[in-house]
């Protein structure tokens, strides 16, 4: 594979430098993530927080209020930073190895997507100039998620003597914390604790449980060296330690390899049980077998989701980069999701967002339909629990879910811009919709998606109501988080409406189906409801303005005083760090995409007239101070011609964690972001659509690209497209004949199609 690893030579020795290469380079596969930490440690002066995490695992904290209203949350639950594994400290002759002391004769940090790992090379001069090559290569496996390993190989260059390992397996561990910045937040640093720690023939446990959530987590760790040595432990009540002392010759290399394994009572019974378990699974092959499993799970994976863009290496790089990160953040099974920061950092405090829906889950639904599979799954495990929100917000029937969750509860501490965000539920009926058009799974659809679908859609009957024979929809935010409780949003109205047509649309359809007729029995569906959910549908209000002919965001929001973005100082940007909420929300400003976003999920609803001239209108006074937004313009700019725009909110979206463009990849990656970049590929440029009738492709080529090539699965097929100067041509690489839509005309791939772009010119966008 191309442009396969991203490597960073001499990397700073800075803070803002080490902390954003502990995000970029982290380890994950969506159970366990491990920021990227120097094995060895830091002066004291740097302070860093070393921090691994366990995807939904969590405690609970209080959150702090001036006035406790009915309803408002008083506790949520954050992503805590389990037992560290990560130190290593290397002794050679009395002399410690540290990139902070000596000399650094070579230094490199490569992340190498095709192979999972992540390999630090030194050459190091002691301070007595002594030489000595460190290799250290690190990997969470696909293969076996609980594991994480690192081997550390080391290399004399210029001398023969003694070399000591001190492996640190500690359970007294906090998260980070920043109260300054509401996206960090975590007020309480101290959040699981250990209850033991053992030592086992050679191997310690650690088993510790946070105190109010009550969940249990156990992590062991093994260490084994190359060579004969002499092995010694110091275990306390929350800390082991192993030392290793050998002695090594000029240009003997000698390797030691950790393995620490992660398990969670949430997915065991007997988590404690399970880690010696796992460990004996890993210890029974050759970690050379183990790094071949990961090359082939990749394999599989890079695949079933291929994107290249040909002659833009530096683009095709950073497009594998978000690709990589995606699949090492999103959760392997239904019992987590996909945080805004993936498993590489405290950002959002691990919190599951909209963001899964409409933008981690597009991708996974066209490259890898099981990974979707199970975040739906996710959401019909936590089902109940949105019933229960919903009452607590005042309905009587339906389901809300939560803007902000790890187990189901809502974790918005300010409903203005949290919990007020009812789109959410539209969002998750959105990805079902998408998972079903890409799957055909009816079963799935029958015995577990219908069920949210019914619920969600009451709960827009709960919340709005006709007036003068039109139904609104008071009191909600959308997507915008810079104006918030409105009445009418366009893209929640239009959501809902998409909700209660798919729910009208499945009884109809499946009314007379055994496993639907239990679902509709079981949670008392009767037909008068269908038809409530369809008169709904029918009368739902989208607002519309004759004057400027586009869509308002809402009803009082042209009402509003402009904010002239070009007169803001750039230091003042984001703006939610520098002004009052209401002094944004009393302005004609916008966060990020919101009628244009529902301009690109759900095109058919306007002409393009119409989103033309709300894409003009709405691009003046939008901000982009949420990463979510670049990719949707970029879209939607695709679709209307405008290719220059497109591509450059593309190039900033791919490249946005590759360059560090937002300057606080530190605190974690922007897991939405990079699947944007991904859609704004497939979705903007291809012009690839899913609708009810079949797949819809009408490709561009940007200026100065050469080409590009990238493959869909799509109803068990795997379909190959490749995008030059000349012509587009569609490959069936597996599975059976498709109907296909390009350029608005339909055709039969049952091979290989070939479409001349000159004779389509009068069909592109």
């Amino acid at each position: 594979m191309k442009n396969d690893i991203y490597e960073i030579i001499d990397p700073g020795l800075d803070v803002a430098t080490i902390k954003r290469n502990e995000a970029i380079f982290h380890n994950a596969n969506g159970y366990i993530g491990i920021r990227y930490d120097f094995e060895e440690g830091y002066p004291d002066e740097i302070g860093i927080t070393r921090s691994q995490y366990i995807n939904g695992f969590f405690d609970v904290t209080d959150v702090k209020r001036a006035e406790n209203l009915y309803g408002l949350i008083t506790e949520k639950q954050i992503m805590v930073n389990v037992a560290n594994t990560q130190p290593i400290r290397l002794i050679f002759d009395g002399e410690p190895f540290s990139m902070f002391q000596g000399s650094l004769l070579k230094s490199r940090l490569r992340l190498d997507f095709s192979k999972g790992i992540t390999v630090r090379e030194v050459i190091w001069r002691s301070p007595q100039g002594k030489e000595a090559r460190i290799v250290i290569t690190r990997m969470a496996s696909f293969h076996q998620l609980p594991l994480f390993t690192i081997e550390y190989e080391v290399e004399p260059l210029n001398f023969s003597g003694n070399v000591v390992f001190e492996s640190v397996h500690d359970g007294n561990v906090v998260n980070y914390t920043d109260i300054n910045d509401p996206r960090m937040a975590a007020e309480c640093p101290r959040v699981i604790f250990p209850v033991s720690c053992e030592l086992r023939d050679g191997v310690s446990f650690i088993n510790s449980e946070t105190p109010r959530s009550g969940l249990r987590m156990c992590s062991c760790v093994e260490n084994v060296l190359s060579k004969e040595s002499q092995m010694e432990f110091h275990v306390n009540d929350n800390q082991s330690i192993c030392v290793l002392k050998t002695q090594v010759k000029t240009n003997e290399k000698i390797r030691l390899v950790k393995y620490s394994i992660f398990c969670d009572s949430i997915r065991y019974n007997d988590c404690r049980e399970q880690t010696m378990i796992e460990l004996q699974k890993a210890r029974s092959i050759p970690l050379s077998e183990l790094y071949k499993k990961q090359r082939e799970y990749l394999k599989e994976y890079w695949m079933n989701c291929f994107l290249q863009i040909d002659g833009e290496d530096e683009l095709d790089r950073a497009l594998k980069f978000n690709m990589y990160h995606l699949l090492q953040s999103v959760s392997k099974d239904p019992y987590g999701n996909i945080a805004p920061k993936g498993l590489s950092g405290d950002g959002y405090e691990g919190h599951y967002f909209w963001d899964s829906e409409m933008y981690v889950q597009p991708f996974f639904t066209i490259t890898n339909p099981e990974i979707s599979k199970n975040m739906i799954e996710f959401r019909y495990r936590t089902l109940e629990k949105a019933r229960q929100n919903a009452r607590l917000l005042g309905h009587d029937k339906g389901a809300l879910y939560p803007w902000r969750t790890i187990s189901g509860d809502e974790c918005s501490g300010y409903y203005p811009s949290g919990s007020a965000q009812y789109h959410i539920n539209g969002d998750i009926v959105y990805s079902i919709i998408g998972y079903y058009l890409a799957t055909k799974d009816t079963d799935f659809l029958l015995k577990k998606g219908a069920e949210i679908i019914l619920e969600t859609a009451r709960l827009w009957i709960e919340t709005g109501n006709f007036y003068e024979g039109v139904f609104l929809i008071n009191g909600v935010t959308g997507p915008d988080e810079y104006t918030c409780i409105v009445n009418n949003n366009y893209y929640t109205n239009l959501l809902a409406q998409f909700n209660l047509k798919w729910a009208v649309k499945i009884y109809m359809e499946y009314k007379d189906n055994e496993d639907f007729y239990e679902l509709a029995r079981k949670i008392g569906v009767v037909e008068e409801e269908i038809q409530r959910f369809q008169k709904a549908a029918q009368s739902i209000y989208l607002p519309y303005d004759e004057k400027l002919k586009i869509n308002p965001q809402d009803d009082s929001f042209l009402q509003k005083k402009l904010w002239d973005i070009a007169s803001i100082p750039k230091e003042n940007f984001p703006l939610l760090m520098h002004y009052h909420p209401l002094h944004i929300y009393r302005h004609q400003i916008c966060k990020q995409a919101d009628t244009v976003m529902a301009h690109f999920i759900l095109e058919d609803a306007q002409t393009l007239e119409t989103i033309k001239n709300s894409f003009i209108f709405y691009e003046k006074i939008t901000t982009h101070d949420s990463s979510l937004s670049k990719p949707i313009f970029s879209i939607v700019a695709a679709k209307l011609g405008m290719e220059q725009k497109a591509l450059e909110y593309f190039g900033d979206s791919a490249k946005l964690d590759f360059l560090d463009l937002y300057n606080n990849t530190e605190d974690g990656i922007h897991v939405a972001n990079m699947a944007g970049s991904y859609m704004t590929i497939i979705y903007g440029f291809a012009g690839f659509r899913m609708k009810e009738d079949g797949i819809y492709f009408k490709p561009i080529l940007p200026e100065g690209w050469e080409g590009y090539q990238f493959k869909i699965n799509f109803e068990g097929s795997r379909i190959y497209v490749v995008i030059n100067n000349e012509e587009c041509t569609f490959r069936l690489e597996k599975g059976g004949s498709k109907q296909i839509i390009i350029y608005d005309h339909p055709y039969s791939l049952d091979d290989s199609i070939v479409v001349k772009r000159s004779s389509c010119k009068q069909y592109e966008r």
